[in-house]
Formats: structure tokens, sequence, C-alpha cells
């Protein structure tokens, strides 16, 4: 038997091929007809055409996710987990990678608009004025997941990166250290500058400043001349921007160096990815509350479709830092 029609299950259930379409899509049909469609459709082995559907009623239900890199153990994580959370309100996800450049991410954005999407995240992705203008002319709410945009037009979902790298300042001058170092993530990343401007403010109100800020590029083998750079000055504690880096940081300073941590040198990370935990590296880091990032990304997004008029929302969500062994614990220090 050749493709199976909507027509074919009409006349199988004894309905209106309309009929058909209504229960598919979702719309009204009295749990008569919807029973009669869908044992139809069981028997004939048909499956409704998403496309089509989407034609009929203006909506695709499908979501697209943009990421610019997979080596940071975060955004396997948070991927995973945005999927989960769309997959569980019935949208569909499409996921496309894209270079941190303008031109891929602008021609990544045109094709998510050729599949005719609901909506966009982006994770570890900036956005220009000018894409996010096309999305809006467009109809397509965009959500930025871990990243944010200077002025009103796009919603972002971020943790409270200023105050998450105040909080590592506080952590190592109470722990008496005084020779502070910062492998900084990428200064075009709204997160990379915030994290670092809330960590050199924290060492001003102390009377500190940097020993040294490098650009780690969130890259490991940039990270790791990075921390051979900066070890060079006799740093007494380094604050890595993320914990991708902050890995790096430590293979170089007890593997190629033969550093004790933390007895020589004290290091703090940013994300608190699962492999912090593991005793290889045992990190002190700034978590990033994941599942409330993830529940509000989708929140977000979701209302923005349902109200196309809807205002674009700055979400920041502040996280803990948790201590392990990779730095000096201050005397009496509670978080």
């Amino acid at each position: 038997m050749g493709k199976v029609t909507s027509l074919d299950v009409a006349r199988r259930a004894g309905v209106s091929q309309s009929a058909v379409s209504r229960v598919f899509s979702g719309a009204s049909a009295s749990a008569l007809t919807a029973q009669k469609v869908r044992r139809a459709a069981e028997q004939l082995g048909y499956r409704p055409n998403p496309l089509a559907r989407a034609m009929i009623t203006g909506k695709s239900r499908i979501i697209g996710l943009v990421v610019a890199y997979l080596d940071n153990q975060f955004y396997p994580l948070a991927l995973e987990r945005l999927s989960k959370a769309l997959q569980e309100k019935d949208y569909h996800i499409m996921v496309f990678m894209a270079a941190n450049t303008p031109d891929s991410i602008g021609k990544v954005v045109q094709d998510l608009m050729d599949y005719q999407v609901d909506g966009i995240i982006t994770a570890s992705v900036a956005m220009t004025n000018d894409l996010t203008r096309r999305c809006s002319e467009a109809g397509i709410p965009v959500v930025m997941f871990n990243r944010g945009q200077d002025g009103g037009g796009i919603s972002s979902v971020t943790s409270a990166n200023v105050t998450g790298g105040r909080r590592v300042a506080e952590f190592l001058v109470a722990g008496g250290h005084r020779r502070v170092a910062h492998v900084a993530g990428w200064e075009g990343s709204s997160t990379g500058r915030d994290r670092q401007r809330g960590f050199v403010e924290g060492l001003a109100a102390a009377g500190m400043a940097p020993l040294a800020i490098v650009d780690g590029m969130y890259d490991r083998e940039t990270a790791m001349q990075a921390a051979r750079n900066v070890m060079a000055l006799a740093p007494d504690a380094i604050f890595v921007g993320n914990d991708h880096m902050a890995f790096a940081v430590l293979d170089v300073l007890r593997g190629e160096l033969g550093v004790c941590v933390p007895r020589d040198v004290s290091v703090v990370g940013y994300d608190d990815v699962p492999l912090a935990a593991w005793p290889a590296y045992a990190l002190t880091t700034v978590r990033q509350p994941l599942n409330r990032m993830v529940e509000a990304t989708v929140d977000t997004l979701l209302a923005q479709i349902a109200d196309a008029d809807r205002p674009a929302q700055k979400i920041e969500i502040d996280g803990p830092l948790i201590v392990r062994a990779s730095a000096r614990v201050p005397e009496g220090w509670t978080p």
C-alpha cells in the first residue's frame, strides 16, 4: 500500500478529513471522534505530517537550539536538560552548531527561520543587533542562555555572574591570599566580562587589585598557556572564568609545574560541572543553578511565543560557592 493520507484515515474512521486534521492539530474534537480517528490511524499506520500541520496552524512546534561549542562540559548538560524540558512541553528540538562569528550565526538563524521554528534558544552564542531585529521582524522570539546582550531587545537567562565573581574575591581575600591572578573568560562574552568585573570589584573593596588578568578564551590550550604565564608572576591564587579552563590550569600546575594545590596556589573555577566534584580535581567553584536557569529559559520563551507583545526579560539567578579541596578555606568560613 502507498503512503497513508489523512483522507484514508477519515474513510476508515467514518469522519470528515477536517475532523482528522482537528484531532492531530490539537483543535476541538469530541472524545468519540478522537477515539475513532486515532484507532483508524493506528490500524493504517498513519503518521501526521508536522510540516503540513505547521502550514495549517502557523505553528511548527519546533524550537531551534544554537550552540557554539561543546568542549565545555556545562553545555552538553545544558542542552540535554533544555531538550528534555521542551519535549515535556510537546516541542520538537532542532540543534545547530555555529562558530561564534556574525556570519556563521547569521546563517544558522536564517536556516532556523526557513524551518519556521516557533522560537530560538542560543547557548554560548552572541547575537548582533541586526540578527535580533531580523528575528523580531519574523515574529520569532529568542532567549539567550548563559549570555546577555546590551539593550532591551532580547531576553536572556544567566547566573548572577557579577555577584559570583565578587564572591570568589571575598573568599580568596578571607583566606589570606594577596597575589591573586585571573584567567578570564573570553572578553567578547558577557559572562566573561561580568565575572571579571565582579572579581575586580571584590578585590578593590579589600584594597587589592588582580596580579594579572589573562584572557583564556574559554579554550583549554589557551588556558594552559595562560597558567604558565601567570605562574611566572608567583601568584598565591588563581580565579579561572569557568571549570573547563580551570581543569586545564590544574593540569598544568600539578602535572607540569609540580605545584601543590592548594598549599602553594589556590584555584577557583565557575560552573560546577560534574567533573569538578571528582577527587582528581575537587575544584572549588561557583555553581551555576542549571535547573533553575533551564526552567526560566523555557518559561520565558514559551511565554513570548504565546504573547508576541511580551517585553524582553533579563533574568539573573544566584548560585552558591561550592568549597572543595582546590582552594585554601578561610578559618571559620561560612558560605
